[in-house]
């Protein structure tokens, strides 16, 4: 069996339906304990106060609004090779998520942000980069919609992918490239001493992976949608014809 089965809308359709119900609740099951662990059952951070409890929706926020975008560039680059449909209306699908998570971010960093820096903004490498990427998911989505034909928007914006993805990299190791800034380094590392501490890391890491599940969840929810809309597309089109 070949994955490029999946890519058939009646095989993805088929197996989306029985793989959903078990992806939300793996989602119910750690997001929600997550945030409830976080949240309620973590102390107060030294020099940060309750204000270090924001990190337990902004980290996962802005891992999810980086990674959603590369999601779209191999969707995007596998409908630019092998022109199925369905990787196309999956990175579709995948655009207000990530254009959501990535205003998340952005919002969450500036209520971080404010106490910790005295400001709401800064021109910070990682935070104008998150910025632009932001305005990146804004363009994709009008591109989709300004043009008619699916083939040839699914081109334009499978372009317009590639060039964001370089700023979807610049807002994963802004920080590593540019030591200027006011953003902190990573929540988390291989490197023990880097990390936050284990009353912090361990929720943090619940919260991510129920983030993860809840992204595979509403790509998969949207993608369906995109699907049928498609599908009720090409039947009007017939109509028309007959």
């Amino acid at each position: 069996m070949s994955i490029w089965e999946y890519a058939n809308p009646k095989k993805f359709m088929e197996t989306s339906g029985w793989v959903l119900p078990w992806v939300i609740g793996l989602t119910a099951l750690t997001l929600i304990p997550g945030l409830v662990w976080g949240y309620f059952f973590t102390p107060q951070a030294e020099n940060f106060g309750a204000t270090v409890k924001i990190i337990y929706i902004h980290v996962p926020a802005a891992m999810i609004a980086i990674n959603a975008w590369l999601m779209m560039l191999v969707a995007s680059m596998i409908w630019l090779v092998r022109r199925h449909h369905v990787s196309a209306l999956a990175a579709k699908a995948a655009a207000p998520i990530g254009m959501t998570m990535t205003l998340i971010a952005l919002i969450t960093g500036a209520v971080w942000g404010q106490p910790m820096w005295g400001t709401w903004w800064a021109w910070d490498p990682r935070l104008t980069s998150f910025l632009v990427l932001f305005l990146f998911y804004l363009g994709y989505m009008a591109l989709w919609e300004a043009i008619d034909n699916p083939d040839t928007a699914a081109d334009l914006t499978a372009v317009l992918c590639i060039v964001g993805s370089v700023f979807a990299l610049l807002s994963r190791y802004a920080v590593n490239f540019w030591n200027q800034g006011l953003h902190q380094a990573a929540s988390l590392s291989v490197d023990k001493e880097e990390h936050v501490a284990d009353v912090f890391y361990k929720p943090l890491v619940l919260c991510i992976v129920g983030f993860i599940l809840l992204f595979v969840t509403l790509v998969l929810l949207r993608t369906r949608t995109e699907v049928r809309a498609r599908r009720l597309k090409a039947l009007e089109a017939r109509e028309r014809m007959a």
